[in-house]
């Protein structure tokens, strides 16, 4: 089965203590888990084993016009001017920059699918399986794994590359929402999964 990994919002806005969402609390948890460095561990494998890598951000118009959402979080998100195309905030963080030919899919929400072309790339390349993780494990990654099941995809969750605002959350989604749609494994199970592809 073709597979490819899927890095959800790991940009500089998230991820980086200077972000506008991860200066509140976010980065530090990134910091601490070690999701970077689990990430840029992901990216390796996957690249040496010539997994197609997608990265996903989000990014807006400076003036939200194609924002849809009226959640409360937005409210706060457009008072702050965050994650606007072709900022600084929108950057991939250097440790999992996208390498030359690698999909790098903008959205408007939390889910990936919705509004972008990541459905129609992933099915017009054979993709059946998805690796995935990012950041917030509530939030984007309990999303992408919620469609993917829907689209009749195999989404199986890194848990070291997921992290949350809120240690609650992030346990309770990885230990009681995304195994009802998919598979939850650590790097190196990851790592043994690639490397059982390679020799098939």
């Amino acid at each position: 089965m073709k597979s490819a990994l899927l890095l959800l919002d790991l940009q500089n806005e998230m991820v980086d203590p200077a972000g506008k969402i991860g200066a509140h609390g976010l980065a530090g948890i990134v910091e601490k888990t070690g999701v970077l460095t689990a990430a840029k561990q992901a990216l390796t494998i996957a690249r040496q084993a010539h997994i197609e890598v997608v990265h996903v951000r989000l990014g807006f118009r400076p003036d939200y016009r194609d924002c849809l959402s009226v959640a409360a979080r937005i409210s706060t998100l457009k008072s702050n001017r965050a994650a606007v195309s072709g900022e600084w905030g929108t950057e991939f963080h250097p440790a999992v920059a996208p390498a030359d030919g690698e999909m790098v899919i903008t959205k408007q929400c939390v889910n990936p699918f919705f509004n972008t072309g990541l459905l129609t790339w992933l099915l017009q390349n054979g993709i059946k399986r998805l690796y995935l993780g990012g950041v917030a494990t509530n939030l984007v990654v309990e999303s992408t794994v919620r469609f993917a099941d829907d689209a009749g995809f195999e989404p199986i969750v890194i848990r070291d590359l997921c992290a949350a605002p809120n240690a609650a959350w992030h346990d309770f989604s990885l230990t009681n929402i995304i195994p009802v749609f998919g598979k939850v494994i650590g790097i190196d199970e990851f790592e043994a999964e690639i490397a059982g592809l390679a020799d098939a």
